[in-house]
């Protein structure tokens, strides 16, 4: 036993040296190779010890510290109220759901693009009374209108679905609505309408094709195909439904032009294209629009031809935009549309001519002695439109292109409530306004307006106020009220007050 101790001693002695002399060995080679190591050029040794004024003052917190504030962030934690509650139908996967769920069938798309299906049904409901002069000679109109918006939606799988929408208190953009007082006085007018406005399957070819053979997905192309629902450009240059098919190339980037993210939507269709230019419901398009995030900014752009019932009224459509935030106060966003192409039709004006450019400013003051300066937005957008410029396509109650330069010139897209000439034809002009968010939980514009003409229009110039409140009332329902006044040089000044619920389920 003792000779077995003493061989073994002087062998894990050799251990022990050995394992302290290699990492010596390694330490004195990384200094050997620190010393000739090369620094950047923009680096330079200190000659001592850096003095005491190298480096700046700790950062200063005028307020005192609260301890308890700190830990209320985290203890104070408490679940919210989804916001629509419970869809008032509801069958298969829900949507607020819990826990894991069972192994889902694979017989649609294969193992790799399982079966996760659910149908549900949700929407809003707006009930508006409107009193109003438009200056269309009917003189005040007081009505109560009616406005629902229905979807259904049908879960395949986590990226296939079958949608619809359906409003079925409009036909034709004319509301379910009883008239107070004005030319259908003491009437209760009936529009109901259960057909379907848009109907369409959208799904992910990447996923699919990757389901079918049993393998991941190896790329994203995302497409939907029937009579769908089309906005590009927060609806200033596309807000429509229309019959046809689209797809995305995605989530894309340009390292050599500095572009960390772009995508690309193509888009056709043969029929239902609305557009001030050209009546007809054979009206098709095609084109693309896309986005990119570069030079420090937002870039949109787009490209589309409407191919009109009568080729003469038939035009190409063009637009860029860029958005971009500057000095951390002003965010601005140019944009331009373009049209061309167009014959006309002979003795009569060109429908679809004329360049728009739209410029929208927000600024974010430095200081505000109440609230927070984030909820406290001037804005100040101004337009100019040379002949007669077009949206790509515009849905029947979309309101007119400058819909989004002010509230004065946006519909409620349920009455005839007026506004200024939101069609920029020949007219230049812009919205300036302040819109405070209190708690983000409140909302309120006051805003000011004006429409003047270029040569060639004979429409006098126009100046409109508008004054906008909105609040919850609950988790589900919103109450907003809206006052206009607008002054018409050689026609009748127009007004109106409303007051509008909507009911979100």
């Amino acid at each position: 036993m003792n000779r077995k101790a003493s061989i073994a001693n002087p062998f894990l002695v050799g251990l022990l040296l050995l394992a302290v002399s290699v990492p010596c060995a390694f330490a004195q080679s990384a200094a050997d190779d620190k010393k000739d190591h090369d620094m950047s050029p923009e680096a330079k040794l200190l000659p001592g010890p850096p003095a005491a004024d190298s480096f700046v003052a700790d950062p200063v917190y005028p307020e005192p510290y609260d301890a308890q504030a700190q830990i209320d962030i985290y203890d104070k934690r408490h679940m919210n109220p989804n916001p629509t509650g419970v869809p008032p139908v509801e069958l298969g996967l829900r949507m607020y759901d819990r826990g894991a769920y069972t192994p889902r069938a694979t017989w649609l798309f294969g193992p790799k693009d399982p079966v996760n299906s659910g149908f549900m049904t949700y929407g809003d409901l707006r009930i508006a009374g409107d009193s109003y002069d438009n200056g269309n000679g009917k003189g005040k109109q007081d009505v109560v209108a009616a406005r629902l918006n229905l979807d259904m939606d049908l879960a395949l799988t986590p990226t296939e679905r079958i949608h619809a929408f359906a409003r079925p208190l409009d036909k034709n953009n004319s509301f379910t609505r009883y008239v107070f007082s004005g030319t259908d006085k003491g009437k209760l007018i009936h529009n109901f309408d259960f057909d379907l406005d848009t109907l369409f399957f959208e799904g992910d070819a990447g996923q699919i094709s990757g389901g079918l053979m049993g393998k991941p997905s190896k790329f994203d192309l995302p497409f939907a195909i029937g009579r769908m629902p089309f906005v590009a450009q927060n609806g200033v240059w596309i807000e429509d439904a229309f019959d046809g098919a689209a797809m995305s190339i995605t989530a894309k980037n340009i390292p050599s032009l500095d572009v960390s993210n772009i995508d690309v939507s193509f888009f056709a269709a043969d029929a239902q294209v609305t557009t001030a230019a050209a009546a007809g419901s054979k009206n098709g398009v095609y084109g693309f629009a896309g986005f990119a995030d570069a030079l420090k900014g937002y870039i949109e752009f787009g490209y589309g031809y409407l191919k009109a019932d009568n080729g003469d009224l038939s035009y190409n459509n063009v637009t860029a935009a860029f958005t971009r935030r500057y000095l951390g106060r002003l965010s601005n966003s140019v944009r331009v549309i373009d049209n061309f192409g167009q014959k006309g039709i002979p003795g009569q004006a060109k429908t679809a001519d004329g360049l728009l450019v739209l410029v929208e400013n927000s600024l974010t003051p430095k200081y505000l002695p109440w609230g927070n300066q984030l909820n406290f937005v001037p804005y100040f957008n101004v337009f100019a439109g040379f002949n007669s410029p077009q949206s790509l396509a515009r849905g029947g109650d979309a309101g007119g292109v400058l819909r989004n330069t002010g509230i004065t010139f946006e519909s409620d897209g349920m009455t005839a409530y007026p506004t200024l000439d939101a069609t920029a034809k020949k007219s230049y002009g812009g919205a300036g306004g302040l819109e405070y968010l209190f708690d983000l939980a409140h909302q309120i514009i006051v805003e000011g307006s004006v429409v003047q003409r270029m040569s060639g229009n004979t429409l006098g110039s126009q100046y409109g106020i508008g004054v906008r409140y909105q609040q919850p009332i609950s988790p589900d329902l919103i109450i907003r009220f809206d006052a206009m006044k607008g002054w018409l040089q050689g026609q009748k000044d127009i007004y109106g007050v409303r007051a509008e619920l909507r009911l979100k389920f």
